[in-house]
């Protein structure tokens, strides 16, 4: 089945029905927690989040000022802005049943020390550190949402706010396919390449049309025997494209993925992706 995207509703009674029913939020893994964000994209799939949209991308000065507007003024802001804009950051858009409510009471008191009282299962008891360092994000209201979403992926990339981090040098291209996406393992993929010593420079997902697939793909018309139903799946559902760098990094990732056939890397290469 193909993924269809609903715009709009016919009547402001349905669209207040399905948006308690199904609600969105924005959330960000932030730069401290970069080498656990395989680890935390797990935890948000197992605990019945969908992830919508995804993106790598890094704050500067301005854009840490105009996302946290609402801080500008206050006392811990420069430690805050210090901290996020050290590094990448993850954002996402989820969606779940009271999305808000429940990613917020998923992520944990603020404070670490509070989590760990507090909320010990929680995701920044588990990987923050302070304060600051409380390793994810969570919109506080669908106004939040809709706000720090649009700064992230409203409008043409071009134009947007928060820009791919994409390097185009001594990188490699994975694509974490639909499959893997649906059935919320793209945290395990993650984990793998950065255990491997890859860099993930990039990342964002994709919802890709048959005619970019067929054009992207199209050195494997008539080559690979899996051509057309490789074609289907990669048109049928949002993938994930990673930029990974490192030295030699063609053939050092080529060798963690291992075979084309996942039946064959399992007897060859039983510790590959595939």
């Amino acid at each position: 089945s193909r993924v269809m995207k609903v715009t709009d509703y016919a009547d402001v009674r349905t669209r207040n029905r399905f948006e308690q029913i199904r609600g969105r939020t924005f959330a960000m893994i932030k730069p401290h927690a970069y080498a656990n964000m395989g680890k935390i994209l797990d935890e948000v799939s197992a605990a019945g989040f969908e992830i919508s949209k995804l993106k790598m991308s890094k704050f500067n000065s301005n854009s840490v000022r105009e996302f946290y507007q609402e801080h500008v003024d206050k006392p811990f802001f420069p430690n805050l802005a210090q901290a996020m804009t050290a590094d990448v950051t993850i954002g996402m858009e989820l969606v779940a049943n009271d999305a808000i409510k429940k990613w917020r009471s998923f992520i944990g008191p603020t404070n670490t020390a509070n989590a760990k009282a507090e909320a010990p299962s929680s995701i920044r008891a588990k990987y923050g550190v302070d304060g600051t360092l409380n390793a994810v994000h969570g919109a506080d209201s669908t106004a939040s949402h809709s706000r720090e979403t649009d700064l992230w992926f409203g409008g043409m990339p071009a134009q947007r706010m928060m820009k791919t981090t994409a390097v185009m040098n001594n990188c490699s291209l994975l694509f974490i396919k639909p499959h893997i996406v649906k059935e919320g393992l793209a945290g395990q993929v993650i984990d793998l390449i950065l255990e491997a010593g890859l860099e993930i420079s990039a990342m964002e997902m994709f919802n890709l049309s048959r005619p970019v697939v067929e054009e992207f793909f199209d050195v494997y018309k008539g080559v690979l025997p899996e051509y057309l139903p490789l074609i289907e799946h990669m048109s049928n559902g949002p993938m994930i494209a990673l930029e990974v760098r490192q030295e030699d990094v063609v053939a050092r990732l080529r060798d963690l993925c291992g075979p084309h056939d996942p039946e064959i890397a399992k007897h060859l290469r039983p510790n590959s992706l595939r």
